[in-house]
């Protein structure tokens, strides 16, 4: 035992009134929530936690989530404590502009992923043990302190599952077991053993502890460090409030800072203590990661043009070449594989392919603790299905997360299998999105460069795939960049511009057959990129086609490529007449083509609209 009870105990005692005297001072915060898990830190800090805080992106640094992310007071206490920020940054906690936010996020660089959104620091923990255990061969840990109240979060339930399946035993988890929550008691207040119980029943190894005798949380870490082939969760009974007597296990305490008088009397029962305490944490463990090998060019597929290719089927392509290229580029999916085309990938590269199973919450947030370890994850499921997980997308462009997500079968045109599983709404969800990329391509040919560029892409990078096969329309030589799109058909005699992406560009240049039969000249733009979009294209289409926009798409009304079109001439003066052909009625089972027509968005439908605009 490097270190004494005592020792531990005035750090606990440090971190509490840290914890104190940041909220008061901002006026806000969890004071208490963060004062029940001070033991439990100390201990961590002084003893177990490997990490070396002048290079806090390490592969070799344990990983610290605090998935009870209100708990943040103690988190920047820790940083303090470890002498990585002053007492005059931890006193500007919450103030605007300030890196000490009310939860944490990685604009400090020990923060490695945004929390506050509960249920989501477990999720991310396996992410980030797959990376350590299967790529890097390193020995870190990964340490997550959870709230009791998120343990009722059907997240933690897909992490315990997950982890406990894989025997991901680099993941220590601590419930810190306060027994209360934002408005009373939780479910199972102090029933440590329950939790046990529900952690045992998926693999893991359980302990139950008193989180307030130091003695015994460092005898939990020991066994849990050396302990192998299960995970662990340590059940810690705490107070919250804990070493204040009229805080401690007091209810109507939860987020409200102490007033300065109180403040006062609370620290004056802690002892005045000096808060001057500075921890060596020990640094980085001693295994170098493995190295995973160079980068090399992407050899992209080929596809004769014509040649009928679904774009969910050119996704899996694209990444065989990529990973053949990128020995940092993983890939994950939810347990369709053989629909989304990732098994591919799978097939050549095992190492570095991630089943999670049907748990889109956990395969969102695996991806972003995958690339907290420096890889570069992507992550696919039918379209429909990401939005069960659009808290952990939202979520990760505050991480400032690096992710590729694929949604394959969106739209009526997936067919029989109905409205369920047809995507209509992921665009607008995926643009809503901070910082999002998103793309959808019509093409072989287009699907295979944009998968290798979503790879250096910085944020949250969206493509949507379509289930039918359809013909390759460009060569090998075309090229495609993100925020780009191409204008297939075009001639200074256009009356009107159709604006596709997707099986709708398809149907759009069927129906550019039939108008130029009949002597009716339109412009074809294959609207790939939907976010950022091509700007100028598209202004340079509704200047020389009489500012006649037709935009068509297989989604819902809103969100979509119209009103990514639309929002292109929001400041403008003039604006051109936008027309719109999109599903607006409830789809059910039918044929792709029946439905198409259903909806209204097929070609002869395409004919009609543009017979209507030019009168």
């Amino acid at each position: 035992m490097a270190h004494t009870p005592q020792e531990w105990q005035a750090l606990a005692t440090q971190l509490r009134a840290d914890s104190i005297r940041c909220t008061t001072a901002a006026g806000s915060g969890h004071p208490t929530s963060s004062m029940s898990a001070a033991d439990l830190m100390s201990v961590l800090m002084l003893d177990y936690l490997h990490y070396d805080w002048n290079e806090p992106h390490h592969l070799s640094n344990d990983r610290l989530i605090f998935s009870k992310g209100h708990a943040a007071p103690l988190l920047y206490a820790m940083y303090k404590a470890a002498g990585a920020i002053t007492d005059a940054e931890l006193l500007t906690l919450r103030q605007i502009g300030s890196r000490i936010e009310g939860h944490p996020v990685p604009i400090l660089p020990y923060v490695d992923v945004a929390t506050g959104s509960l249920g989501q620091g477990l999720p991310t923990a396996v992410g980030m043990a797959f990376s350590a255990k299967q790529l890097d061969k390193t020995d870190i840990k990964m340490w997550v302190l959870l709230g009791d109240s998120e343990m009722a979060e059907g997240s933690v339930y897909e992490a315990l599952d997950l982890a406990g399946f894989y025997g991901l035993d680099n993941i220590i988890a601590i419930i810190d077991m306060n027994r209360l929550g934002q408005r009373g008691p939780t479910k199972l207040e102090w029933d440590g053993e329950t939790y046990a119980q529900r952690a045992r029943s998926f693999g893991w190894n359980a302990l139950v502890i008193d989180g307030q005798d130091v003695n015994e949380v460092n005898a939990a870490y020991a066994a849990a460090v050396t302990h192998k082939g299960q995970p662990t969760l340590i059940v810690a009974k705490t107070e919250k409030g804990a070493g204040v007597s009229f805080l401690a296990d007091k209810d109507n305490w939860h987020g409200k800072a102490l007033p300065p008088a109180d403040a006062e009397k609370a620290l004056a029962e802690l002892g005045n203590p000096a808060c001057d305490i500075i921890v060596n944490v020990q640094g980085k463990r001693a295994q170098s990661p493995a190295d995973l090998g160079a980068t090399q060019s992407v050899s992209y597929p080929q596809y004769e043009v014509g040649k009928k290719v679904a774009t969910r089927e050119a996704y899996g392509d694209g990444l065989v070449a990529l990973g053949a290229a990128r020995p940092d580029v993983v890939v994950l999916d939810g347990e369709v594989s053989n629909s989304t085309f990732a098994d591919r990938f799978k097939k050549v590269y095992p190492d570095r392919f991630f089943e999670t199973y049907i748990a889109e919450q956990q395969l969102v947030s695996a991806a972003i603790g995958l690339q907290v370890l420096k890889k570069v994850p992507f992550a696919s499921t039918f379209a429909a299905f990401f939005s069960r997980a659009y808290d952990q997308i939202r979520m990760g462009a505050i991480s400032r997360a690096n992710i590729r997500l694929a949604g394959s079968h969106a739209g009526v045109s997936i067919g029989e299998d109905g409205a369920s599983q047809m995507a209509l709404e992921d665009l607008a969800m995926m643009r809503s999105v901070h910082g999002s990329t998103v793309l959808y391509p019509s093409c072989a040919t287009t699907t295979v460069q944009l998968v290798a560029q979503m790879a250096d892409q910085e944020g949250i990078v969206y493509m949507r795939t379509t289930r039918e096969k359809t013909p390759t329309l460009y060569s090998a030589d075309e090229t495609f960049t993100i925020g780009g799109s191409k204008v297939i058909h075009e001639s200074a005699n256009d009356s009107v511009a159709i604006i596709a992406a997707g099986i709708t560009l398809h149907e759009s240049l069927k129906a550019y057959a039939a108008l130029s039969a009949e002597g009716i000249s339109v412009r074809i733009i294959d609207l790939y990129s939907v976010k950022p979009i091509d700007a100028d294209t598209v202004k340079k289409a509704a200047k020389e086609c009489g500012g006649n926009l037709l935009v068509v798409e297989d989604h819902w009304e809103e969100g979509g490529l119209a009103e990514a079109v639309l929002q292109v001439f929001a400041k403008e003066r003039e604006h051109p007449a936008v027309r719109h052909l999109c599903v607006r009625a409830m789809p059910s089972s039918g044929k792709p083509d029946e439905l198409l027509e259903a909806a209204g968005i097929n070609a002869a439908h395409i004919v009609a609209e543009v017979k209507s605009i030019l009168g």
